[in-house]
């Protein structure tokens, strides 16, 4: 007879298989009794169909899972992968970092996973160099560079074209005051007296 640990719900452990009952039959009856007991309501996707996987493709839970959680299949790989891709997306994850102090943190952490790994390396037989830091920040200085050229490129681009829909707002508002400081011509005058004398004309008893 077994023992149960003290403060522990007998109920709530897995039970043991009696003697002489197929482990199919036994399974079929813990399932049973589980969905007695209502431990499978209100669980995700209740319900639903099973979302279709490719054939023969293991894993598909995991990334999925991985997917719903915010993580990144990366973590899937083995440790020399996973470093020597670190690597190559150096530049990527350097793009935004605005100092060179920060781009040498960001490379001596990375290095030392590395050597953690050459002390004991685990996974495939995958060769993994350190980082040069000083051609890191160089690249990074060169793109750095780039990108801000660009960038004041086109603030350069928008700033004279804002100075020429200004200079052409203000060239029509000068158009606009010049020509409401002519003189009436003739023809206007007398289209004027001919309304006027028509006023006249219609109130006249």
């Amino acid at each position: 007879m077994g023992m149960t640990a003290p403060g522990c719900d007998h109920g709530a452990m897995a039970e043991r298989k009696p003697p002489g009952m197929g482990f199919e039959s036994w399974i079929d009856r813990q399932v049973r009794e589980a969905q007695e007991r209502g431990e499978f309501d209100d669980l995700p996707l209740a319900g639903k169909p099973l979302p279709p996987r490719r054939p023969g493709d293991e894993y598909s839970w995991i990334r999925e899972k991985l997917a719903r959680e915010g993580e990144s299949t990366d973590a899937l790989l083995p440790t020399p992968l996973r470093l020597r891709k670190e690597i190559h997306k150096l530049p990527e994850a350097l793009r935004d970092v605005r100092s060179e102090q920060t781009v040498r943190d960001v490379v001596d952490e990375l290095n030392e996973r590395i050597m953690q790994w050459l002390r004991a390396p685990s996974g495939p037989n995958i060769p993994v160099a350190l980082v040069d830091a000083d051609a890191v920040v160089t690249e990074w200085r060169s793109a750095r560079a780039e990108r801000m050229a660009a960038e004041q490129q086109v603030r350069a681009e928008r700033a004279a074209a804002a100075a020429q829909a200004a200079a052409a707002e203000r060239a029509a508002a000068e158009e606009a005051r010049r020509n409401s400081r002519k003189p009436l011509s003739p023809y206007t005058w007398l289209n004027w007296w001919r309304r006027q004398l028509g006023r006249r004309t219609g109130r006249t008893p």
